[in-house]
């Protein structure tokens, strides 16, 4: 797991010149919360892939879900059989993260990471930063690049594997906490909106707030 972990988060920082410390296991995740109807009832570690073969919307939970277009590329089905990056960039609440993610040169190593999870900020979560300072850091390669992998956890999490302390792949911490039927993430408290979205390659939880390293 450490070896996976660490080639992983090479993979995707090192060629963008920054490093990512990713060696330590993540601790032990907490019971997660009491999900509501459309929230998975199944246990145990499952990859995006194997999430694919079922019904991907009725996998999922959250309030925002309902946003999600029912057909076509955007929807739940259709990114199930995308790569992440790809999968985002037919999302119409994604749209300024996937800016961001080819901003940073970051859609290649997205789509070719094996069994990640993707905290992914709608377009509302980047409204929140004052527009100036938004140009700015997109016009920062190397410090869009660390928020954008401070967004991403190696391995596929469930939503049963979710709350706990995970490792990004920008070698910070994350903390994930049971909120009512849902999850806040990091020092932010991001809330997910919509989580356990299948993609080809990564489980994804689309949340309300950027988590800054």
């Amino acid at each position: 797991m450490n070896t996976r972990r660490t080639a992983l988060a090479l993979a995707l920082v090192l060629p963008l010149g920054l490093a990512a410390c990713g060696s330590a296991e993540p601790e032990a995740p907490t019971a997660a919360p009491a999900m509501t109807s459309s929230a998975p009832t199944t246990t145990g570690s499952s990859s995006a892939t194997s999430a694919a073969t079922t019904d991907p919307a009725a996998q999922v939970f959250g309030s925002a879900c309902s946003a999600v277009p029912s057909d076509g590329k955007g929807s739940f089905s259709g990114m199930a059989t995308d790569p992440v990056a790809t999968a985002a960039s037919n999302n119409p609440l994604l749209s300024t993260l996937v800016t961001a993610v080819t901003e940073a040169g970051l859609v290649d190593t997205l789509n070719s990471a094996p069994d990640v999870t993707v905290f992914a900020p709608v377009n509302d979560a980047f409204a929140k930063i004052p527009e100036a300072d938004l140009k700015a850091v997109l016009a920062d390669k190397p410090t869009l690049t660390k928020i954008l992998t401070n967004h991403v956890v190696a391995g596929s999490l469930s939503p049963d594997e979710l709350a706990g302390t995970h490792e990004t792949l920008a070698g910070t911490t994350l903390t994930v906490e049971p909120s009512g039927d849902s999850f806040t993430v990091g020092k932010e408290r991001a809330t997910v909106l919509c989580g356990n979205v299948p993609t080809a390659n990564a489980t994804v939880y689309i949340i309300d707030t950027v988590l800054m390293p």
